[in-house]
């Protein structure tokens, strides 16, 4: 009955009949490692950035004015932690969606790829397009937590897809509708065959919010959220869109030459409003309805976070270390767009793991809390909640 009543609460939340209070996920902070969430918390109305900063012992933030710090993931690193080194998407479109705007986007993006030796990716040579939720040229306010966030999206989708080309619609709030309506805007754009959305809200019903993310042949990827094993987040948790969990990847003597286990911070859960994806059918979810999440990738920032040449402020950046599910969901998107798989039929992008789930990595360690039935926040062989079927071994499982 409890969780009926508090269901119930989130649906008139969204609708608009109950008052908003301050955002924050429920119960204790579940992060072992040092890190910090890179937006403050927003009202429960709205949605939340899902990227943390790697810190230091005393809580500052990992920086470097001159290079990357030498504990963050490269390009190369990640491409070859999932077998994504020489593939080729053939200049496909990914599109970021977040909220507000980011002046110096196309300037730090190309001070990273330069760091990288990977191919400039501008407005001028057509790789790179910055829009408003509309589609329109007209871009909303700073947010530096936001902007900070879209520099994590675009440097991700640059590490592991070089050549895809790369659009960005800023939302003009973190509204859902808002963030809705530049998903819809993205889908639609020629080329793009998926969309990342690094953020969450609480669970919410795709029978009033569904239409933002309901593309057929188009992958619509979304972060699982950063506050452990607490239930669903929307839209991971949207039958729709591919849910994306959080795991912590270190280097290794096996034969892959890294060990991945689930990160403790990742979201899982069950959606107390949406419908079972059918192909999770023959796999043991516990859940009856949505079960979080299809597929995984790196997001602890302290084991696997990104090296990203962020803002500090509207002004200037610098290199940092950034995890959080907000760099596994670009991920995801980018190995769709090397698969070759979306974008030009109609199968839904989330059902295809269920069909090829032999060719992900299979992680069978590690948790982000206590549950039960224990598959919901523990990781081991086949289908669990904080990392789904798997993280990329190719694009064969995509």
């Amino acid at each position: 009955m409890r969780k009926i009543l508090a269901a119930g609460a989130t649906a008139l939340l969204f609708l608009g009949l109950v008052a908003p209070t301050a955002w924050a996920a429920p119960g204790p902070d579940p992060h072992s490692e040092r890190s910090r969430p890179i937006c403050p918390a927003p009202l429960t109305s709205e949605g939340q950035c899902t990227a943390r900063q790697a810190v230091d012992a005393a809580g500052r933030a990992i920086t470097n004015a001159a290079a990357p710090p030498s504990t963050a993931l490269t390009p190369a690193q990640l491409q070859g932690a999932y077998g994504l080194a020489g593939l080729s998407a053939g200049g496909k479109t990914i599109a970021i969606v977040d909220a507000y705007g980011y002046p110096n986007l196309e300037r730090d993006l190309a001070v990273y790829r330069s760091q990288f030796k990977l191919p400039p990716c501008t407005t001028a040579n057509g790789c790179l397009t910055i829009r408003n939720q509309s589609g329109g040229t007209k871009l909303p306010r700073f947010d530096l937590g936001w902007a900070q966030e879209q520099a994590l999206d675009v440097d991700a989708v640059s590490a592991a897809c070089p050549d895809c080309s790369i659009a960005v619609f800023q939302a003009s709030a973190q509204s859902l509708t808002d963030l809705g309506t530049a998903v819809q805007t993205a889908a639609h754009l020629p080329g793009v065959v998926a969309v990342s959305n690094s953020y969450a809200f609480h669970d919410a019903p795709d029978s009033t919010y569904g239409t933002y993310y309901d593309h057929p042949g188009v992958a619509v990827t979304a972060s699982a959220g950063d506050w452990g094993y607490k239930g669903a987040y929307y839209p991971a948790s949207s039958s729709y869109a591919v849910g994306v969990g959080g795991t912590s990847l270190v280097q290794a003597t096996n034969a892959r030459g890294w060990n991945e286990t689930a990160w403790s911070g990742t979201g899982s859960g069950c959606s107390s409003f949406n419908a079972a994806l059918p192909p999770a059918s023959a796999f043991n979810t516990g859940c009856p309805g949505r079960a979080m999440n299809d597929v995984s990738a790196v997001s602890d920032p302290n084991n696997g976070g990104l090296a990203v040449y962020y803002p500090t402020s509207s002004a200037k950046s610098t290199w940092s270390q950034l995890g959080g599910t907000s760099e596994a969901s670009p991920i995801i998107a980018s190995v769709f767009a090397l698969s070759g798989r979306t974008g030009s039929n109609s199968t839904p992008a989330n059902w295809i793991p269920y069909t090829s789930a032999s060719n992900l990595f299979d992680v069978t360690a590690g948790s982000n809390g206590a549950c039960s039935p224990t598959q919901w926040c523990t990781a081991g062989a086949g289908w669990d909640g904080p990392t789904g079927l798997g993280t990329p071994n190719g694009v064969g499982g995509f």
